[in-house]
């Protein structure tokens, strides 16, 4: 082969090279721009509304839900589970989506229902949770707790965010009304109001665990918080 045939064979392989780069290079960023499934990003609520009674109790969070792909993600269901605490503690349902943060009687309260955060979109909603058969009783501290939801496009539950819930700033638990999730330090008067009003509560649902006072309770009630819906 002479040196102009090798020369030439020679710029065809790099050529060849270069569009198999570029075509490389063209179906990479179409993936990661239009077909790549991203995940869902929330942050911790720097505020809730919370009231407690000895036979239920109802969270209310405002949560920002952010989609990091291209590709649309359907949420099926949500769901507030306490990892570090006993099996007793009951997970807290979705039972609506308010249209506020602040309880009231002529605010939107619309049944649990799927919705769909399009791609690299965010959506600020509001989510009530409920635990029945009083499987959720605050003491006047802080519980870890943990948001997961279910996907269209994923198995199962999965987790969405561990957070700090400060059931201590609750001091009013029979009014259904909002607290700051903020890490501050309570007055005194405030913190005594707290424990007052809980230890209330706990002794009314001693009450009602008394033989003849018990509420029945749900045969699927076992703090498994991924298939019991």
């Amino acid at each position: 082969m002479t040196a102009a045939e090798q020369a030439a064979s020679s710029s065809l392989t790099g050529a060849g090279a270069v569009s198999v780069c570029a075509l490389l290079f063209t179906v990479a960023s179409f993936w990661w721009l239009n077909a790549r499934q991203g995940r869902l990003k929330t942050w911790e609520p720097h505020a809730f509304a919370a009231i407690i009674h000895s036979s239920t109790a109802r969270l209310r969070l405002p949560l920002v839900l952010h989609n990091t792909g291209p590709k649309p993600i359907v949420v099926q269901d949500l769901l507030l589970t306490f990892p570090d605490e006993p099996a007793s503690h009951l997970p807290l349902l979705w039972v609506c989506s308010p249209s506020r943060l602040q309880p009231g009687p002529d605010e939107d309260a619309k049944l649990p229902a799927g919705f769909v955060v399009p791609g690299r979109e965010a959506q600020q909603l509001f989510i009530e949770f409920e635990a029945p058969f009083s499987g959720f009783m605050p003491e006047a501290r802080d519980y870890q707790v943990q948001l997961q939801a279910r996907v269209g496009h994923r198995k199962g539950w999965r987790r969405l965010l561990t957070f700090t819930l400060r059931a201590a700033n609750i001091t009013d638990p029979d009014r259904y009304t909002v607290y700051n999730n903020a890490p501050i330090e309570l007055t005194k008067e405030d913190r005594k109001r707290a424990d007052a009003a809980l230890l209330e509560l706990l002794g009314e649902q001693g009450d009602d665990s008394t033989p003849g006072n018990g509420k029945p309770r749900s045969s699927n009630d076992d703090g498994d918080a991924g298939t019991n819906r």
